[in-house]
């Protein structure tokens, strides 16, 4: 009876897992699709990358907001409702005269993209209990850093292939199909009643520790993705690649992210900011030597194995870290996590941007390095003070 039980239990949780994988690469997607859809819709490649901005930022601001208030909702109509809204996005993306038309269709999931990753671990460990709230959201997250991994590669090639709009139209199909399953197999799970108020949760950034952990995810996503964001850019105009072999590229590049998620989740248990600070220095001489390797395939492919591995694993420690320093409350911790990432892609969008036209594209490493190093100093500063003492919390990608 207690496997039938565990049975029943994993596949909603796997479906959580699933829907999980196409809400993040809608996200992340427009990476890989930048330059090819720079030129469809007549703009640079610098103002494409705005639309990276737009998304992060929204995430950003309405993160913990709306978490907050959308955690009271019945969670099978809200998931449902999350890929319904995520299905119809992606066809106007996919469909979109212009740049406006784009952003709007950008706009509309970064709204509810929060409120599903926040909440979706909270109701796996919900469908299994307590007892097994590690799997429930280790398994949960794996769909999360599958979609960081491997979204923006697959994206890539499709779009190669049968164009970036048709890489739009499978993602809005692959949205549709989850919110049917969910609909089926995903148990009614009512939310949470008499919460505290939004003000009153974020009271806790009042504590300087908490408050500089979220602002060191932010430094460290703004420098991942000063460069990240146009790293496509890079091996095309750069590299001289052609869009599939770009796209096999960043295949690889996610491939060796499944080791540095595995690295990052052993070494944040040991020291969270130690962590943070030995991923964080490989993957700024990566970004500097980058380009003056780019046609060396030997050289290339070591460079991109241990940025991939680093960015991979700084993804996992950031979640972590930020969680732990707010032990008490480690959900609205992920949920600010969330929100000092987000404003970091946002910023460092922007600020690849700007310098690739201010200074030119092959500079771009140097930009995201500095950034990287401003990071470093935060930890180093973080790690000089007083922290709270960590309740034990589930690491999500760490099992």
């Amino acid at each position: 009876m207690a496997s039938s039980q565990g049975g029943r239990s994993i596949l909603p949780i796997v479906l959580l897992s699933a829907a999980g994988f196409t809400v993040l690469t809608t996200e992340f997607v427009i990476v890989g699709l930048l330059p090819a859809m720079a030129r469809d819709l007549g703009v640079s490649v610098s103002r494409a990358g705005l639309l990276v901005t737009l998304f992060a930022f929204t995430v950003a601001v309405v993160g913990p907001p709306l978490t907050a208030s959308f955690s009271r909702f019945e969670r099978k109509r809200l998931f449902v409702s999350t890929l319904l809204l995520f299905a119809l996005s992606n066809v106007l993306a996919a469909v979109a005269p212009n740049f406006g038309i784009m952003a709007f269709a950008r706009f509309i999931p970064a709204v509810m993209l929060p409120v599903f990753w926040a909440l979706a671990s909270e109701t796996a460990v919900a469908i299994t209990g307590p007892e097994r709230a590690g799997k429930a959201i280790s398994m949960v997250s794996f769909g999360i850093v599958a979609a960081t991994i491997f979204g923006i590669p697959i994206g890539t090639l499709v779009g190669d292939a049968f164009g970036w709009r048709v890489a739009f139209a499978s993602l809005a199909v692959l949205a549709l199909v989850k919110a049917a399953l969910l609909f089926f197999f995903l148990p009614s799970i009512q939310g949470k009643k008499g919460a505290a108020s939004v003000a009153s949760q974020m009271g806790i950034l009042r504590d300087p520790v908490i408050a500089g952990h979220v602002l060191l995810s932010l430094l460290v996503f703004a420098g991942m993705f000063t460069a990240y964001t146009y790293l496509a850019d890079i091996l095309e105009r750069l590299g001289g690649f052609d869009g599939a072999t770009v796209g096999w590229i960043l295949m690889g590049f996610g491939g060796v992210g499944m080791i540095g998620n595995w690295l990052g989740g052993r070494l944040v248990d040991r020291s969270p900011l130690g962590a943070s600070i030995a991923f964080s220095a490989p993957i700024a001489l990566a970004m500097i030597v980058l380009v003056p390797v780019v046609h060396s395939f030997v050289m290339l492919a070591v460079v991109l194995a241990i940025w991939g591995i680093a960015q991979a694993a700084l993804f996992t420690v950031s979640h972590v870290r930020v969680m732990k320093s707010a032990s008490a409350n480690a959900a609205l911790g992920a949920s600010l996590n969330i929100s000092g990432a987000n404003m970091g892609i946002g910023l460092g969008a922007i600020l690849g941007g700007w310098v690739i036209d201010g200074f030119g594209l092959p500079h771009v490493g140097w930009a995201a390095a500095g950034v990287i190093g401003l990071s470093i100093a935060a930890a180093l500063v973080l790690m000089s003070a007083k922290s709270p003492v960590p309740v034990a919390t589930p690491c999500p990608e760490g099992e």
